[in-house]
């Protein structure tokens, strides 16, 4: 039997597909809060001006634009916060190498 796979993309962003050539791909979870999870649900995220950046402590995702829940109370989120995206340490450190001898990406 084949299983049914229940994940799926909440967003792409197709501006940077066509704007740059990518020369490889990474998949990496997004650390979220609150009513971030419930806004994505309803397709309320932008990509388009975001990029990730690396730092001590891990990659950053900055200038993703999650919108605002409209059903949440005062605690709702920041919609254009830094968020952190989950890889693996050997990811990280394999893109920290290229960007400190290479100094691209």
């Amino acid at each position: 039997m084949t299983e049914s796979s229940t994940e799926k993309n909440i967003t792409v962003n197709r501006k940077a597909k066509h704007d740059y050539f990518i020369l490889q791909t990474y998949e990496a979870g997004i650390v979220l809060v609150g009513t971030e999870v419930k806004a994505l649900r309803q397709n309320k995220a932008n990509l388009v001006d975001s990029y990730a950046t690396l730092a001590n402590d891990g990659v950053w995702l900055l200038n993703a634009n999650i919108s605002v829940y409209e059903q949440g109370s005062i605690n709702n989120h920041d919609p254009v916060r830094k968020r952190k995206l989950l890889l693996n340490k050997s990811e990280i450190r394999k893109l920290n190498k290229a960007v400190t001898e290479k100094e691209i990406l």
